[in-house]
């Protein structure tokens, strides 16, 4: 009976609550999933996260407030564009910045709740913290004010996403040059903003201000936006991003940005030219890209390497070079998308177990939220040329569709790449209204080798937009759309 008492006692039932058969360093959307399906597989599970929420920067400063304030700043657009055509008439419409930010952060709340019960539905051990490793199999945890806490661990699985690229010579003061995790929280409609960068971050989040009433500029180093997209879904978006008012500069490359109190001015210069403008507006949001987040992992501790792109190195199985640590998600290469990043985790918690998982990259769908939404599997045509690969295409507007015409979502178009010889499905790609959720069938059509005539002969209802996909497969099979 004394012993259960007895400090020693209690001290090595402590020590043992502390040892893990594997810890998930990073809580975004890859490491909350890997840590949830490694519970699930029974595995004794943590999970460290350093700032206060779980989720990540998709479910806190990404993917879901910005959902929510395209969403928000879409129900404005239309009531300030559209609803006259519909039959309904407003009178003192006007933007409600604060309420809109305020619904925004209840939107995040909520979601990053739901983690916190997930946490403990699976009785996965949350530490709040910065995760380093001491040894292959010791991680010390420190937290904000200064303590700090170790764990033994059988297995670790990095899952620490990544930051956006803020270069020094753009002054990035979070004030003025901001990135997107500020321009998520501006409480004032500004009147001008520029942009740096013509890829997914950078239009969502323009697209957002274009809608609520600001000059909007975008500066793109390449040719076009949204690059490592289909060059006709390039087209097609800069089109309808042009009618909401946002303006482009494309070849042009950004030489200086200097920021006051009150303004920030862009100096611009078009590529392979000495002709140069400057741009002045409230808000220069630098969205350039992102970079893998391994600040202070401590990762010459535990042996683990990088590779030349600063990146977490991995094999096949997603293990690095020191055994029983793994890497996941913005770390390692591969689109930093957060779906990639969650298969990665159910990939490395089943291997883990001695299951055979399988990731298929070329069916990891990209998607881009502006109105109407772009999205895409498969290879693009660039791809499937540069390959030597033999492929037909099928492409039907969106202007076609009775159902696009019936809510005025008219734009855009959904493209079908099919091998010439066998008719298997290689690409789909399209620009239209919910392409978000309807790029989830053409991803089942090749997930299950489908030509674009399984497609054809597939029913539709009518009328939906996912119609236009089996238009577009008609079309591949040999100039067949029924409806164009």
């Amino acid at each position: 009976m004394v012993l259960d008492n007895d400090p020693t006692i209690l001290t090595i039932q402590l020590f043992k609550s502390m040892k893990y058969d594997v810890t998930v360093i990073g809580s975004g959307p890859g490491g909350y999933v890997a840590a949830i399906r490694c519970a699930q597989l029974g595995m004794k599970t943590a999970i460290i996260e350093r700032y206060p929420t779980l989720g990540g920067t998709c479910l806190n400063v990404g993917c879901i407030p910005s959902k929510a304030l395209l969403d928000s700043s879409e129900h404005y657009h239309n009531a300030h564009k559209k609803f006259t055509e519909h039959g309904i008439d407003l009178s003192n419409l006007k933007v409600n910045m604060p309420q809109m930010i305020k619904r925004k952060n209840e939107v995040v709340e909520q979601t990053t709740k739901g983690i916190d019960f997930l946490m403990k539905k699976n009785k996965i051990d949350v530490y709040q913290g910065h995760g380093s490793f001491v040894t292959p199999n010791k991680i010390s945890i420190a937290k904000e004010g200064g303590s700090k806490k170790e764990i033994e661990t059988d297995k670790t699985i990095i899952a620490t996403g990544s930051k956006p690229v803020t270069p020094a010579a753009f002054n990035y003061d979070k004030k003025r040059v901001i990135t997107s995790t500020e321009a998520l929280n501006i409480d004032k409609v500004p009147k001008r903003m520029v942009v740096i960068g013509g890829g997914v971050i950078g239009l969502e989040i323009g697209s957002v201000y274009a809608r609520l009433g600001t000059e909007v500029e975008v500066v793109e180093f390449l040719d076009r936006i949204i690059a490592g997209m289909d060059k006709d879904c390039s087209k097609e978006l800069q089109r309808t991003l042009k009618k909401l008012g946002m303006k482009f500069h494309l070849k042009h490359k950004v030489t200086t940005v200097k920021a006051t109190s009150q303004s920030v001015t862009v100096g611009v210069q078009k590529k392979g030219s000495e002709d140069t403008f400057e741009i002045k507006a409230d808000y220069c949001l630098v969205a350039i890209g992102r970079r893998p987040y391994t600040d202070n992992l401590g990762l010459e501790n535990a042996g683990v390497k990088k590779d030349d792109s600063g990146r977490i190195a991995v094999d096949g199985h997603l293990q690095t070079n020191v055994p029983g640590i793994y890497a996941i998600g913005d770390v390692v290469k591969g689109a930093m998308l957060a779906h990639k990043a969650e298969e990665e985790g159910v990939f490395v918690a089943e291997s883990m177990a001695g299951q055979k998982p399988h990731v298929d990259y070329n069916l990891i769908p990209g998607v881009v939220y502006t109105w109407p939404e772009v999205a895409s599997v498969g290879k693009t045509e660039d791809e499937l040329k540069e390959a030597g690969v033999p492929y037909k295409t099928g492409k039907f507007p969106m202007r076609a569709l009775g159902r696009a015409r019936a809510s005025t979502d008219i734009e855009g178009m959904v493209k079908v790449l099919a091998h010439q010889k066998t008719d298997e499905i290689l690409g789909v790609h399209m620009v239209a209204a919910r392409a978000a959720d309807m790029i989830a069938e053409a991803v089942t059509l090749m997930e299950f080798r489908a030509s674009a005539e399984d497609c054809s002969r597939m029913s539709h209802a009518h009328p939906t937009f996912t119609e236009a996909i089996k238009e577009a497969a008609l079309a591949a099979t040999g100039d067949r759309a029924l409806h164009m």
